[in-house]
């Protein structure tokens, strides 16, 4: 058993493959700009048989970037006279372009989501402490219209209570004065 174990094993031989991988992508760099033809991460991505991810990688990207600017300020050599561009060209370039495009929209995408979702927790951040006083507030509200809605129902049931011997009492005096007014006009007669 070696003195450095399994891990420290692996760990160089994923060193001397990330080393391998990014001397091929600006390998691959070089060939393309060298040929002239159109530099794009895509591109270089699989020229040079890696993912594009490790294209977008610090210390690769900056070198993709400038020989995108290069190529952009380096005048194309004009087509010859009465010469069509090649199909074959046209498509892989077209091919190029629906690959970078494809890749971008990724990018956007992944962008646009952990934008939402930081902006969402900032949002939470921000409100948690106006909401917790807010629930608190509202609580102390609830229980004090509990406790008006009891006093309100007991003097309803109160008033209801007095209104009924109210009635009953009207409901007597009538009584009291029909026999009054009969006996009033029995004496009379």
């Amino acid at each position: 058993m070696n003195r450095q174990g399994n891990s420290a094993v692996l760990a160089q031989a994923r060193r001397r493959d990330s080393l391998d991988k990014r001397q091929r992508v600006l390998e691959a760099l070089a060939a393309l700009e060298r040929d002239g033809q159109k530099i794009s991460h895509a591109a270089v991505a699989r020229t040079a048989g890696v993912s594009t991810w490790l294209t977008y990688t610090e210390g690769i990207r900056e070198h993709i970037h400038a020989a995108r600017n290069r190529q952009i300020h380096t005048p194309a050599t004009p087509p010859l006279p009465g010469s069509a561009p090649n199909p074959a060209s046209l498509r892989a370039e077209l091919d190029l372009a629906r690959e970078e495009i494809k890749d971008l929209r990724q990018e956007r995408d992944r962008l646009n989501n952990a934008l939402r979702h930081q902006l969402g927790q900032q949002l939470d951040a921000l409100h948690a402490p106006d909401l917790t006083s807010r629930i608190d507030e509202l609580t102390r509200d609830n229980h004090q219209l509990a406790d008006q809605l009891q006093q309100a129902t007991e003097e309803n049931t109160a008033l209801r209570d007095r209104l009924t011997g109210l009635e009953d009492d009207i409901a007597a005096a009538r009584t009291s004065l029909r026999r009054m007014i009969r006996t009033e006009n029995t004496t009379a007669q």
